[in-house]
């Protein structure tokens, strides 16, 4: 093996550096520097295309072994004993607490004469789910997640009732795991009957119309011992009876020769049609065929045979299908496709794309209700089904819209509205009139006059306007001395839009900036905006966070020193990424469950389906776009590493933890300076959905804690005396 070969990796990572790094790492705000945990370094190397590439903590990979365990017992106890050095910590998790016992409610959804929707009084660690005949009837706890662990850990991870309003199928997720299981309750006696269906995972539930069994997706057995870890391949669509077990399940489709193709099954309000959309990977472009269960021996037929487009179905008008699409329209419009006569060329346009970025659509009433983004703020616009607009429903603010699902023939319909300083409101939404009602508006301890939310431009590296939420308090003093903490996610097609947390309004309360920036990558202006993120262009992405982050030190709402950037899942790619390119912008970095290990993501789970977004190490070409920003690679021994808390948790099977144990391993030995590089591995948790409110109210206070401490922000902080009412 050449010399050229050996140190290629080495030479990208330091000419992709920032070349006017510090030699001399600034002190930390904790004092002496910490001591790591050994993590011995294995002479492991791997070539790609001709480079070799050092992997020396690919032993982390195996979480089940005895050193791994070890090193995370270890690395756990070295987090804690700093944490439980913060004296602002515990006013913090006080004010949290506080902050989260307030009433949080879903948006109902009606079926079989019946409402249904979650309840939390405050503090439960899961949501409670509730029927009610009519909405001035005392509402039933039909199904309580909280009774199924003593820890909350079991959490509901998807309902779907039958169209006869008899029977709840409902699915459970343990530990945050994705893998899921699905249970049926009779509604009427609130008690569960014998059916039981495992395996399941990334599925949709979808009864028959009449209530005799339903559809759904699920994998092949894994092994026990390594089911967290293991890659899924080979999805399949089965029918479950009802009354009869698992194994007399119905195989309805699946692709053998296709391992990477997924199937959700959907079925038709008239009950007429099952509707199956063939996925591949995590790319929004999809086959979909359809099977008429109105004939017992009907064959499944492709509707659109090729993965062009992103189709979104609707709903049907005997056999005419509505459609969402960004065909011939990267922000997305309304088409109606007649089974009859298919071709693409008899396809009817009922509602053109527009300036705006459609995001949601159902007909309701027999309109077209349709949910846009306007600048990464939600807009709702009610059509005919010739597609004229009827009325704009005024929503009260900047703010994401949630919810506006039904049926055809309901003259109501409910959605959430929230904003960054606006607690989930619950509307009832009158079809006929176009009027909207208060249904449930939670009383939360703080006054949103208080705080303001401005939206801000601002140009990337090359020159394309990406917008910024900023919200603070009134009154900012633009002197660079403002804690902030800058967000981001920019990936797969996901927009990062307006939302209350009562996480983020402690931290305004400590006197903190909050930033959301709507990266290249997301969904906010359509497709062409998404894929401007993808792949051999993914440098955007960390390009538009940078520049987010030079703008706001720029314009003096704060400086390096003051500055965090945290992230999630993809996000916490974005976080490792930036706090590698530039290390001397931040004072603190938070990647939570981040991808790592951008060259070998895709040998985990779920991972390979990231490849429609990220590439993948065994392309040539894509080998060196990764190499070039993947975070465990560009660590350079020597750096100023800001102070930086990984987290990530033991039951995460969707970005498998070894992506944050090999990182954090590797930063920890890169460090030049004192400050301190942590990770902090949660136990009975995963990628995040599901958690319980007392490790989510622990995790914040662990998080802005650290950052109290490392950002200077003060024993004073008005978090320590609650909020104004």
């Amino acid at each position: 093996m050449t010399l050229r070969h050996v140190t290629l990796v080495t030479l990208l990572a330091a000419a992709f550096a920032n070349p006017a790094l510090a030699q001399t790492c600034p002190a930390p705000a904790g004092g002496a520097s910490l001591t790591y945990p050994v993590a011995k370094k294995l002479d492991q190397t791997d070539n790609y295309h001709g480079t070799m590439v050092a992997d020396p903590y690919r032993w982390l990979e195996d979480a089940n072994s005895a050193e791994t365990k070890q090193w995370v017992t270890a690395q756990n106890a070295v987090t804690q004993a700093y944490l439980d050095q913060i004296p602002q910590r515990a006013a913090i998790r006080a004010r949290l607490t506080k902050l989260w016992n307030y009433e949080r409610y879903s948006v109902p959804g009606k079926e079989g004469g019946q409402y249904f929707y979650s309840r939390n009084d405050g503090l439960q660690n899961q949501s409670v789910l509730y029927t009610q005949k009519t909405l001035t009837d005392t509402p039933r706890v039909l199904l309580d997640p909280n009774t199924m662990s003593s820890d909350g850990t079991v959490a509901l991870a998807g309902l779907a009732v039958s169209p006869d309003g008899k029977l709840l199928a409902y699915s459970t997720a343990a530990s945050g795991s994705d893998w899921n299981e699905i249970r049926v309750r009779d509604i009427a006696s609130g008690k569960d009957i014998e059916d039981h269906v495992k395996w399941v995972k990334f599925s949709s539930t979808a009864w028959t119309k009449d209530g005799k069994g339903f559809f759904y997706s699920r994998y092949d057995e894994p092994k026990e011992a390594t089911k967290l870890a293991d890659v899924n391949y080979f999805q399949k669509l089965y029918f479950h009876r009802i009354g009869t077990p698992q194994s007399a399940d119905t195989l309805v489709y699946d692709r053998p020769d296709q391992k990477e193709w997924g199937f959700g099954g959907h079925t038709t309000d008239d009950g007429r049609y099952l509707i199956i959309t063939t996925t591949r990977g995590t790319a929004p472009k999809y086959r979909v065929s359809y099977k008429d269960l109105s004939k017992p021996d009907s064959k499944v037929v492709d509707l659109i045979d090729n993965f062009d487009a992103g189709y979104d179905f609707i709903d049907n008008v005997g056999t005419v299908f509505y459609f969402s699409t960004d065909r011939k329209a990267p922000r997305k419009r309304i088409v109606a496709i007649d089974v009859s006569k298919p071709q693409e060329s008899n396809w009817k346009e009922i509602v053109a794309e527009s300036a705006d970025t459609l995001t949601g659509a159902d007909i309701i009433d027999n309109q077209l209700v349709l949910e846009y983004l306007k600048d990464a703020r939600s807009v709702v616009r009610v059509h005919d089904l010739k597609g004229k607009q009827v009325r704009e429903i005024a929503l009260p603010g900047i703010g994401t819209v949630g919810g506006l699902s039904g049926k055809r023939g309901d003259t109501e319909t409910f959605y959430s509205f929230t904003g960054f300083t606006t607690p989930t409101t619950i509307y009832r939404l009158n079809m006929k009139t176009g009027a909207s009602t208060v249904f449930r508006q939670p009383k939360v301890d703080f006054n949103p006059a208080d705080y303001e939310t401005r939206q801000q431009f601002y140009t990337s590296k090359d020159g394309t306007k990406v917008p910024m939420f900023i919200v603070s308090k009134k009154g900012l003093k633009l002197d660079g001395q403002n804690p902030t903490y800058l967000y981001g996610y920019g990936g797969f097609n996901i927009s990062m839009t307006p939302g209350f947390s009562p996480a983020n309004l402690a931290w305004m309360e400590m006197g903190g900036v909050y930033v959301v920036a709507n990266l290249r990558g997301g969904g906010e202006y359509g497709e062409a905006w998404h894929q401007a993120g993808t792949k051999l262009q993914k440098q955007n992405v960390f390009d538009d966070f940078i520049g987010a982050a030079e703008w706001l030190v720029a314009n003096k709402v704060t400086s390096p020193s003051k500055l965090a950037i945290g992230g999630g899942s993809n996000g916490g790619l974005l976080v490792g990424a930036a706090m590698t390119q530039r290390p001397e912008l931040f004072g603190a970095a938070l990647p939570a469950v981040g991808v790592m290990d951008m060259l070998r993501f895709h040998k985990f789970t779920i991972g390979w389906a990231w490849t429609s977004d990220y590439g993948s190490s065994e392309n040539p070409d894509e080998f060196k776009a990764l190499v070039k920003y993947s975070p465990l690679h560009n660590l350079k021994p020597g750096s100023c590493y800001p102070a930086t808390m990984v987290t990530t948790a033991d039951h995460d099977d969707r970005v498998v933890p070894a992506h944050s144990f090999k990182f954090a391993a590797a930063a920890q030995a890169a460090q030049a300076g004192a400050a301190p590089i942590l990770i902090r591995i949660e136990t009975k948790a995963g990628h995040g959905a599901g958690k319980p409110t007392t490790k989510q109210i622990e995790e914040v206070a662990d998080r802005w804690g650290f950052l109290a401490r490392e950002l200077k922000v003060g024993d004073s902080a008005p978090v320590a005396a609650g909020g104004s009412k």
